[in-house]
């Protein structure tokens, strides 16, 4: 987790209040953050990485004078209008797709608060931005720059600036070759055919994100007094949290806060926007989950220690809370306005004895019959990609992406037979027969409060020269009449099997899923080389049935 180094003297003028060095301690400590030490004039302090807003000197001490009670409520922040545009070209699509941009001015910068403004971006890169992948901050002095900018991608030989702490122009892939911040994150352009970058009005590139600014207009001093930020990255609504992080931070430096027009080929968008976010109270929900019995007004008091406002049920969150996403959250921000040390310890008045899962107690039998069947148990991940649950299964099924993955392992498989194909591909160099099971969790579209049915299933592949049909029923046969259940296969079509040798399982008139040989175009977009038999069905059905 990132630490921050604050001033003491600077931190008590932003909360407006000087605490005795025990309280002082007790209540940082309290407020869900981890005090390293407090020396002379100097704080040094771990933010929990829910909390990306306390990552400066200004947002901690933000958080921390509601929390003591001595700033409470909601933080306004007000937003002019600064008349200027940034023009988002088309070529950034495929790129780095979007930016959230502002101008805050009338700044005295000396060479604390710049560290300071050095110090937001370095950790919000590391932790928020997930190193400068999910979101890039840049930062320039408006003395150096005209207006409008325009943000743009081409290819990276016709880039040519001047990056910071480098004695002459070089090329985009110069940079990244040539240059210290090009080595560390040249990978975030890797195989990229243009590279983006933002340039002024005067022809002077600003920076090629996310990787460097500008020596000459990436640069501030304390001649400085308004500069105009940029977050670059992939998800519109991700970058202007972070924005909105830097510039609240930035105002409570003293300085003003402009917005710019982001004209993007097929929309427009005023930026920052620090409306508050609303989000109804389930006080009942509240009250559950901390074994309390608070009132309407006491939790309108205890939000509004934690920076929020409440009226008539809702809750008016900062635009800068990147945090609250659900009810368990706002429970959580109420137990720390509580206090921790506020809740009575209490010893439950029921007796239990743990015993295991009766499901995971059924799932290790039938690993025990198939074993004994003489196959081998695989585990895979529960990720993997779009192409191998859909493309190379000839399916068309909707399927779960992950909002904000680093890899291209980016969706939940609803499926286990691509995870034991992709097993037999990695393989083939190993001696055949190649029999292997899977018992996994798999991920569909279901009516539960997070939108996603978790269900435990079990495939069966066999894979080698002389396999068919008739071994994979006698395997599935076996299994059933090991479990006491009496199976039936009903002829079926399924795009992923060879017509004609494909059928549905059903136990007791439910259908619990397919078994059949493989097709040879799948095998083919697997390359495999071997025919390959399998099953898969719903292990939680079976479970119920018995």
């Amino acid at each position: 987790m990132p630490t921050i180094n604050v001033s003491k003297k600077e931190f008590e003028q932003l909360v407006g209040k000087e605490l005795p060095l025990d309280q002082l301690k007790d209540r940082i400590s309290m407020l869900g953050t981890d005090l390293e030490k407090v020396e002379d004039d100097e704080i040094e302090v771990e933010i929990f990485p829910n909390r990306p807003d306390m990552l400066s000197v200004q947002g901690f001490a933000r958080a921390f004078s509601s929390f003591i009670g001595e700033k409470t409520g909601l933080r306004h922040y007000d937003v002019k209008k600064s008349g200027e545009k940034i023009i988002v070209d088309g070529s950034v699509k495929k790129v780095r797709p979007f930016t959230a941009c502002a101008i805050v001015k009338n700044l005295q910068f000396n060479d604390e608060k710049i560290k300071e403004v050095i110090q937001i971006q370095e950790k919000l890169h590391i932790t928020y931005g997930r190193n400068r992948k999910k979101a890039a901050i840049g930062v320039y002095p408006m003395e150096k720059i005209s207006f409008p900018i325009n943000y743009k991608a081409n290819e990276p030989n016709k880039i040519k600036f001047k990056p910071l702490e480098s004695e002459q122009e070089l090329t985009g892939l110069q940079i990244l070759s040539q240059h210290k911040a090009g080595r560390e994150f040249g990978h975030l352009l890797e195989g990229l055919d243009k590279f983006p970058y933002f340039i002024d009005a005067n022809n002077e590139i600003l920076s090629m994100p996310p990787i460097i600014n500008s020596h000459l207009t990436g640069r501030i001093s304390e001649e400085t007094t308004a500069v105009f930020i940029e977050c670059s990255g992939f998800d519109y609504q991700v970058l202007s949290k972070c924005l909105n992080i830097v510039v609240t931070a930035l105002a409570d430096m003293g300085g003003e806060i402009y917005s710019l027009e982001l004209d993007y080929e097929e929309d427009k968008k005023s930026s920052p926007d620090l409306t508050p976010e609303k989000m109804k109270l389930d006080l009942k929900y509240i009250n559950k989950w901390l074994g309390l019995s608070l009132s309407d007004e006491e939790a309108k008091n205890l939000l509004e220690k934690m920076g929020h406002d409440y009226e008539n049920g809702i809750v008016m969150i900062p635009a800068y809370r990147t945090d609250i996403l659900h009810q368990v959250d706002l429970a959580e921000d109420v137990a720390i306005a509580y206090g921790y040390e506020n809740f009575v310890e209490e010893i439950p008045n029921v007796a239990t004895i743990g015993e295991e899962n009766k499901l995971e107690k059924f799932a290790r039998k039938v690993r025990e019959i198939l074993v004994g069947l003489k196959l081998l148990e695989v585990k895979n991940y529960h990720l993997t990609t779009a192409e191998n649950l859909n493309e190379k299964m000839l399916l068309e099924n909707k399927l779960i992406p992950l909002k904000n993955a680093l890899g291209e392992h980016n969706h939940l498989r609803n499926i286990i037979l691509p995870s034991l194909l992709l097993n037999l591909k990695d393989n083939q160099h190993h001696e055949y027969p190649q029999n292997i099971f899977e018992i996994g969790r798999t991920f569909n579209h279901g009516k539960t409060e997070t939108g996603v049915k978790e269900t435990e299933k079990l495939a069966v592949v066999l894979c080698h020269e002389k396999t068919d049909f008739t071994e994979i029923k006698q395997a599935l046969t076996a299994l059933m009449d090991s479990l006491g259940l009496e199976v039936s296969i009903k002829e079926t079509e399924h795009p992923s099997y060879i017509v004609g040798r494909v059928g549905e399982i059903i136990v007791n008139d439910l259908s619990l899923g397919f078994i059949g040989e493989l097709s040879p175009e799948v095998l083919n977009k697997w390359d495999l080389m071997v025919p390959v038999v399998g099953f898969e069905l719903e292990l939680e059905t079976v479970f119920d049935l018995i």
